[in-house]
């Protein structure tokens, strides 16, 4: 018989760094105490005028581009990361990769269950939507997103106070705001999510690719579905009733594009401002509760907007005459 095994405690040096960057954190935040930052809509411009566009205009360098990049460049180094352990010929993936392939066929099953013989064609649409969709949801719960920025002159500001080493910080001054120039926080990294732009930007190319699709897979007969004058002369009566469901059925295309840019930023912006008032009220302990509540609305937001193109890609190639069997 094998001796049982006693567990021992150990104490590692790592939770005692923790703790001491807590209780470090604690004293900090009651000694500058933070700060309610401004709130707005429109991203904000980091940079210099870039270069100009004949018909957009002049292009700067804004927050929530940046935090798009991010998105983009976690991606690329999750695939390369995928691809390295693919090219070991490992037939059970580990780390990353195993997780990356998970959620990858976990994604094509759901996709094949919907879409039936199209889930190869709208399963890169869907795959790509989902996971551009959530890792930009998920980068508010980085440290320092909204939070570490440039110092500028602004009306909503407060008072720079120098705290140690040349930091600046913007504090609240015993006299508030009535003494000095104000100061506010411009973040270098705002969640792209925020950004009408981007959720914008993600509701065309969906309804614009379902458009793509349908014609592929259907040529002319697709744009049947919007002008019907089929039976106009045969039967006046349907007739008429089929031209005003196509008229329904076009408002509804142009209707998509709202609901899905402004569903997923308003859902996302709610948050943004929900972390900014609790971090100014409790900044210790109830920001950690809302960011777990923020990480599952992010992943239910991505989800939701990645199956709703799924949804419709898959209606516009079956057509109307097609059983979802098939």
């Amino acid at each position: 018989m094998e001796e049982a095994k006693t567990r021992t405690w150990r104490w590692g040096v790592k939770r005692w760094i923790v703790l001491g960057i807590a209780i470090f954190g604690g004293v900090l935040a009651s000694k500058y105490p933070p700060l309610m930052p401004h709130i707005q809509v429109a991203p904000e411009v980091i940079s210099e005028k870039l270069f100009t566009l004949p018909v957009i205009g002049d292009f700067y360098m804004t927050n929530t581009l940046v935090a798009t990049f991010l998105v983009y460049l976690i991606l690329f180094v999750l695939a390369f990361m995928v691809k390295q352990s693919v090219g070991k010929g490992d037939l059970i993936p580990k780390g990353v990769a195993g997780a990356f392939e998970a959620v990858i066929e976990v994604l094509y099953n759901l996709t094949e269950t919907t879409a039936g013989k199209h889930a190869k064609t709208i399963f890169p649409y869907f795959a790509t939507i989902v996971l551009v969709v959530i890792m930009a949801n998920w980068m508010e719960l980085l440290p320092g997103v909204d939070s570490i920025g440039l110092l500028h002159p602004s009306e909503h500001g407060y008072p720079v106070q120098e705290l140690f080493l040349g930091v600046s910080a913007i504090v609240k001054g015993e006299e508030g705001h009535a003494t000095g120039e104000l100061y506010g926080i411009v973040p270098y990294v705002r969640v792209a999510s925020t950004d009408l732009n981007f959720t914008a930007a993600l509701a065309l190319i969906a309804v614009i690719m379902t458009q793509v699709l349908g014609i592929r897979t259907h040529g002319i007969k697709y744009f049947s579905k919007f002008l019907n004058f089929t039976t106009m002369f045969k039967k006046p009566f349907l007739g008429v009733l089929d031209f005003v469901v196509g008229v329904l059925e076009l408002i509804s295309e142009f209707s998509k594009i709202i609901s899905f840019t402004f569903r997923l930023f308003g859902n996302i912006f709610a948050g943004s401002v929900l972390l900014f008032i609790v971090g100014s009220m409790v900044p210790v302990f109830m920001q950690s509760a809302i960011l777990v509540f923020e990480f599952g609305i992010g992943g239910i937001q991505a989800f939701v907007f990645g199956m709703l193109t799924l949804v419709f890609m898959t209606q516009a190639m079956q057509g109307h005459g097609d059983e979802a069997h098939e």
